[in-house]
C-alpha cells in the first residue's frame, strides 16, 4: 500500500453503505410489489455498483494523479500477478467444496451432492444469474480493493484491516435478506441459520480474498478473477445448506493455515 496517497476510508464506507442500503431497500420493496416487481434489478445493480462507483468518484477528486495511476496499473497491469501463485489460489474455493462435500457423506450427506447443478440457487429477474456472479465480481472489487481495502490498511496491521474489512463486506449483504428471490432471503427462509452461516462464511472469505489480491502485487484484476470463482464455486454442484455450512469451517481452517505460514505479512503495519 502506498501511504503517500490520503484515502478517507470511514467517509468511503459510509457512502458505501448508504447508498447501496437505500438503493437496495427499494429494490427490496419493489420485489414484493406485483406492480414494480418486474423492474426490482434496476435499483439492485444500482446498489451492487455503489462500491466501484464511490471509489471512483473518491481517487478521481484527488487533486494530483498518483492515486489514479495506482488505481490503473493495478487494475490492468498484468505483470503483478504471479502466475503460479495466483493459479494455486483459484482452486482453494472449488478444493473447500469437494472437501466439504466428502465430510458431509460421513454426517449422512448425498453422493449426488458432485453433480453439476440444473439450476441456480437464486433468481435475478431479467439479469442472467450468471451475468450478475460476474459483475458482482466486478462492480464490488472495483471499490473494495481500488480503494475500501487500501483505506483500512493505513495505520493498522494487515490482520487488522483483513479482519475488519470481512466483518464490513459481510455487513454490506445484510440488505439481501429482504429482497425476493435474492440468495439470502432463499435460504433465510429455509432457516435463519443457514443465514448466519452466509455471512460467517462472507467474512472469512474476505480475509482470503484480502490476501490472494496482496501476494499478487495488489491487483485488482485478481480479485476480480478470484472473486468470480467464488461464486461459480458455489452455484456449481447441488452441494445442500448443511454442506455450505460444514464449508464455512474448511474455510475458517484455510485462513488459519494462511494466517500461519503468512504471519510476518498479517502482523506488517500498513
Amino acid at each position: 500500500m502506498s501511504n503517500e496517497f490520503n484515502y478517507q476510508g470511514k467517509n468511503y464506507f459510509l457512502t458505501v453503505f448508504g447508498g447501496t442500503f437505500s438503493a437496495w431497500a427499494l429494490g427490496g420493496y419493489m420485489s414484493f410489489s406485483p406492480g414494480w416487481a418486474d423492474y426490482y434489478m434496476l435499483p439492485m445493480l444500482l446498489g451492487l455498483m455503489m462500491p466501484a462507483i464511490v471509489a471512483i468518484l473518491f481517487i478521481w477528486r484527488q487533486p494530483e494523479s498518483g492515486m489514479r495511476r495506482d488505481f490503473t496499473r493495478r487494475l490492468v497491469s498484468l505483470r503483478l500477478i504471479r502466475p503460479g501463485v495466483f493459479l494455486l489460489s483459484l482452486a482453494l474455493m472449488p478444493l473447500s467444496v469437494v472437501l466439504s462435500i466428502l465430510v458431509s457423506l460421513a454426517f449422512g450427506g448425498s453422493i449426488e451432492q458432485f453433480q453439476v447443478s440444473e439450476a441456480f440457487s437464486f433468481t435475478t429477474g431479467f439479469v442472467p444469474v450468471l451475468a450478475l456472479l460476474l459483475l458482482a465480481a466486478v462492480f464490488e472489487e472495483l471499490g473494495w480493493r481500488g480503494y475500501g481495502f487500501e483505506s483500512l490498511e493505513k495505520g493498522r496491521s494487515f490482520l487488522a484491516a483483513s479482519l475488519i474489512f470481512g466483518l464490513l463486506w459481510s455487513l454490506w449483504h445484510l440488505p439481501l435478506l429482504w429482497v425476493n428471490h435474492s440468495y439470502q432471503f432463499e435460504i433465510y427462509q429455509q432457516s435463519p441459520w443457514y443465514a448466519v452461516n452466509f455471512y460467517l462464511g462472507t467474512a472469512v472469505l474476505g480475509v482470503i480474498i484480502s490476501w490472494v489480491c496482496h501476494i499478487n502485487q495488489r491487483s485488482i484484476l485478481v480479485a476480480i478473477l478470484f472473486h468470480f470463482v467464488v461464486n461459480l464455486s458455489q452455484e456449481m454442484l447441488s452441494m445442500t445448506q448443511q454442506t455450505k455450512s460444514i464449508q464455512t469451517f474448511v474455510l475458517i481452517g484455510f485462513a488459519l493455515v494462511i494466517l500461519s505460514s503468512q504471519w510476518p505479512l498479517f502482523r506488517r503495519q500498513g
